[in-house]
């Protein structure tokens, strides 16, 4: 066999099948979408980011008012009613029979036969200049309330956790989609090389139920997933290098690896060595960028006292102090999760008037001070701040088989529950959207979580329906394919 044999029969091999199977599948479904003659299918108006620099800044479709996102997302669902979402009326018929409309035809998670009303556990009252109907459960967030833009009337199209935790992130309740905030680095990029563009903080003590899907890539190219970063020991897990190996050594194992794959890609032209040459040196610089931004000791003890945040410590007040450093740093997209929001009453940690009020404690202070110390450093108005949860929770106290539970909670409500935002381009102290007397319907039109979507993209300059990305033959985008609109009264 001659070199030039040698050489065929190399390609062939290498040439596996499940990237022949790719190829001949992505050239089909072209070929179908061209047939027609409009191929509207396969167009698109958005101008696709170079793999060989996947972070590199891109400007925005539109006008941006928000070039930063951090997402605040209380895992479990708090109840809007003890919170923000006053019903005196609901008060009143607290301990009656749930009226039969609202509950014949309906599915919830748990409640079996007819459940009481139950009326907020915790007195409201109005705050700021706005006059914000809040809860007592929150006297931090009761100083920065007319920063906020509170959305009443959310929906969503699930009422268990991990498919609503997707459809919240993902816009869809199946796996294998990509994470808003893939879709905003995909869109944007990166004002940090050094750095992710996608950057996950956790507290609570667990991963939200749908786990690490709910930050995944799905179909984008995977250097878009978020990192998962840590506020205690090592950030980034096996970023530092193994005993022997120092950071010359390192470096030339990079540039090696760069070379290498650099061939390949050369060789077979496939996107995925691209991205996996970015992964190796985004993680090379990462070993000093990522250390620097994580590392909280850095900041003044009067910033300290004002998250309440304690270093060494994995603490959502930690999160919030980490995700300024980050936005700080240039990084797009920061998402935090908080677990432990289940508050059915099975026990007292998932009790209203038990761990509810621990878990307002826990988030309160911190919260306050991310939208504070965000605006005195002159970063609230480009920085888009997200807070909820994947739905709300009833007007009726949960049940099962029948029998009230030990402690006091609600179940899952998908129907109607409170989101807000700050900064980014929305307006400050304003409600949009009302729910009926007792919290159970909306009685404005509602916002879906497709149009929150839609809004978020919105103030980042990007329009939903033109941020897409061909898969399956489809355009796949993060609104899906049912209607989604820009909530416009929200904006500033």
């Amino acid at each position: 066999m001659n070199l030039f044999e040698q050489t065929v029969v190399t390609r062939l091999e290498q040439r596996t099948r499940r990237y022949f199977l790719k190829e001949s599948l992505n050239g089909l479904a072209g070929t179908l979408l061209g047939i027609g003659g409009s191929g509207a299918l396969a167009a698109t108006q958005f101008a696709k980011p170079d793999l060989a620099t996947p972070f590199a800044t891109r400007a925005p479709l539109g006008p941006a008012t928000a070039k930063r996102v951090i997402f605040i997302h209380l895992a479990g669902a708090p109840s809007q009613l003890e919170l923000f979402d006053y019903k005196p009326e609901l008060c009143k018929l607290d301990g009656q029979d749930c009226p039969s409309e609202f509950i014949e035809g309906k599915r919830f998670a748990f409640i079996r036969g007819v459940p009481k009303l139950l009326g907020s556990v915790y007195p409201f009252k109005q705050v700021g200049q706005s006059g914000t109907w809040l809860s007592d459960r929150l006297p931090y967030f009761e100083k920065v309330v007319d920063k906020v833009c509170f959305l009443r009337t959310m929906q969503t199209d699930q009422f268990n956790h991990a498919p609503a935790e997707l459809l919240l992130h993902t816009g869809n309740q199946n796996l294998g989609y990509a994470s808003m905030g893939c879709w905003a680095t995909y869109g944007l990029g990166n004002e940090n090389q050094n750095l992710p563009g996608f950057v996950v903080l956790l507290s609570g003590g667990a991963f939200p139920s749908a786990g690490k899907s709910l930050w995944g890539s799905g179909f984008l190219p995977a250097v878009y997933q978020g990192v998962q970063c840590r506020s205690q020991g090592e950030p980034v897990l096996f970023l530092t290098n193994p005993p022997g190996i120092s950071r010359t050594i390192r470096g030339q194992q990079i540039d090696a690896l760069r070379q290498i794959n650099q061939e390949t890609y050369e060789h077979f032209g496939d996107p995925q060595t691209v991205a996996r040459i970015s992964q190796y040196e985004m993680a090379y610089r990462m070993q000093i960028a990522a250390t620097d931004a994580v590392d909280i000791t850095q900041e003044p003890q009067h910033i300290h006292a004002l998250y309440g945040s304690q270093p060494g410590a994995e603490s959502f007040a930690n999160n919030c102090l980490l995700a300024r450093r980050l936005v700080e740093r240039g990084v797009r997209y920061v998402q935090l999760f908080d677990s432990g929001w289940d508050s059915h009453g099975a026990n007292a940690e998932e009790a209203l008037n038990k761990g509810f009020q621990n878990k307002c404690r826990d988030i309160d202070q911190a919260t306050a001070a991310l939208l504070i110390d965000l605006e005195q450093r002159g970063l609230l108005d480009e920085t888009l701040v997200i807070w909820g949860g994947e739905f709300g929770r009833t007007p009726m106290r949960e049940n099962r088989g029948g029998k009230e539970m030990l402690f006091v909670g609600r179940d899952h409500h998908p129907d109607a529950f409170t989101i807000w935002l700050a900064g980014g381009g929305v307006k400050r102290g304003f409600s949009f959207g009302e729910t009926d007397p007792i919290g159970y319907s909306a009685i404005t039109p509602p916002v879906h979580l497709r149009d929150l979507h839609a809004t978020v993209l919105h103030l980042l300059g990007l329009d939903h329906t033109r941020l897409t990305f061909p898969y399956r033959g489809l355009n796949e985008k993060l609104t899906g394919v049912k209607p989604a609109c820009v909530v416009q009264e929200v904006l500033a």
